[in-house]
C-alpha cells in the first residue's frame, strides 16, 4: 500500500482554507463498466468509486479525473483528485490521532470498493453464479495529500495510452486475450503502421478523428505514435498527446489498421489529416484493446501554472 509517501513529499504550501486536496491513483478493468463518467442507471467507474468514498466520508464527494475513458476501455494508471474538509480529514487519523489519514483512506477505500462493486453486480443483473466476478475490477494504487493548486485534469502535461492488437486472427479472436486486445484477421507490419503514423504527429486539428463535444476544441498535440511487436506476438501502439478528444485514439488506430491491411490508401489517410472533417464511415477500433497507461505531471511547484495554462489553452481554442 502506498500512501502519504515521497510521492507528495513536496511541502504542502498551497492549501485551501478548511480543505485538504487528495490525490488517488487507481487502475481498473473496464469490461463491465459503461465508461468512466457517472450516468443514471448505469454502472460506471466514477459511480462505483464515489459510492465507496461516500461510505467512508459520510457525504457525497465528486472527483475530478485526469482522463475520461469510454465504455470497455481500461486504465492501468488513472488519477483523480477530491477535496475533503479538515474535520473529515482529521477523523481519518483515528481515535488516538496517530494514524496517517491517507493510509487510512486507502485501506478503507479498498474495503468499501468490495461492497460497491458487489452492488454493481446486482445492478447489472448478473446471476448469483457470477457474483464476485467484478471484485478487483478497481484497484487503488495510492492515496496522498496534494497542494490545493494540483488538478488531476489540468495540471497534467500529457497522457499515454496503449492499444493492443492481436493480428493474424483468421479463426477469430483468441478467447484468452479478447478482453484486452482487438483481434484482426490480417497480418500487420509495425514498420508500415509507423510510416503512416508519422504523418499524424504534431499540433493539429484532429476533427477527422474525434467526436466533437459542444464548446470543446479538437486541436491536440500528438507527440508519440509508435507501433511495436511484443514478445507475446501482439502489436502495441503507444500514443502520447497533451490531451485526447473523444474517440481520438480509437479512430486513429482504426484508420491506420485500415491502411496497413490494404483496405485504404495513403492518400485517403492524408486526406483525413489535411482536411479535418468528421467521417462517419471511419472505423472505430473496439474499446477493449485500449488502456490508459500513464498521466504525466510536472514538478510540484509547476502544478498551478500548468493548470492555468491548460485552462487558458482550452478556453481560447474553444472560442475560436
Amino acid at each position: 500500500m502506498r500512501c502519504g509517501d515521497d510521492f507528495a513529499d513536496a511541502a504542502i504550501s498551497v492549501r485551501a482554507p478548511g480543505l485538504r486536496r487528495v490525490r488517488i491513483d487507481l487502475a481498473y478493468d473496464g469490461s463491465f463498466f459503461s465508461g468512466w463518467a457517472r450516468q443514471p442507471s448505469r454502472v460506471t467507474v466514477q459511480g462505483v468509486l464515489e459510492s465507496a468514498l461516500e461510505l467512508i466520508l459520510r457525504s457525497p464527494h465528486r472527483v475530478t479525473v485526469a482522463g475520461r475513458t469510454d465504455a470497455g476501455v481500461h486504465a492501468e494508471a488513472q488519477t483523480v483528485h477530491l477535496d475533503i474538509t479538515e474535520e473529515t480529514w482529521q477523523k481519518l487519523t483515528g481515535r488516538e490521532g496517530n494514524q496517517d489519514p491517507a493510509c487510512t483512506l486507502h485501506r478503507r477505500l479498498t474495503g468499501a470498493l468490495r461492497r460497491t462493486l458487489g452492488e454493481a453486480e446486482v445492478k447489472l443483473g448478473l446471476p448469483m453464479s457470477m457474483h464476485g466476478v467484478m471484485q478487483g475490477a478497481i484497484r487503488i494504487h495510492r492515496v496522498c495529500e496534494m497542494p490545493a493548486n494540483f488538478d488531476a485534469r489540468f495540471s497534467a502535461t500529457g497522457r499515454r495510452y496503449i492499444y493492443r492488437i492481436a493480428d493474424g486472427q483468421q479463426a477469430g479472436p483468441d478467447p484468452l486475450r479478447r478482453t484486452f486486445t482487438w483481434g484482426v484477421p490480417e497480418r500487420l507490419t509495425p514498420s508500415v503502421l509507423n510510416e503512416a503514423a508519422a504523418d499524424l504527429l504534431g499540433l493539429r486539428d484532429f476533427l477527422s478523428f474525434c467526436k466533437p463535444r459542444e464548446g470543446a476544441t479538437t486541436i491536440r498535440e500528438l507527440r508519440i505514435l509508435n507501433f511495436m511487436r511484443t514478445e507475446e506476438g501482439l502489436i502495441e501502439a503507444h500514443i502520447v498527446a497533451d490531451a485526447f478528444c473523444h474517440h481520438m485514439v480509437r479512430s486513429i488506430i482504426g484508420a491506420l489498421v485500415l491502411y496497413a491491411s490494404g483496405k485504404r490508401t495513403r492518400e485517403w489517410l492524408r486526406g483525413l489529416i489535411d482536411s479535418p472533417a468528421r467521417d462517419a464511415s471511419l472505423t472505430l477500433a473496439p474499446p477493449q484493446g485500449l488502456s490508459l497507461a500513464e498521466i504525466y505531471y510536472p514538478a510540484p511547484e509547476e502544478y498551478g501554472a500548468q493548470a492555468e495554462r491548460a485552462r487558458r489553452t482550452r478556453t481560447a481554442a474553444a472560442a475560436g
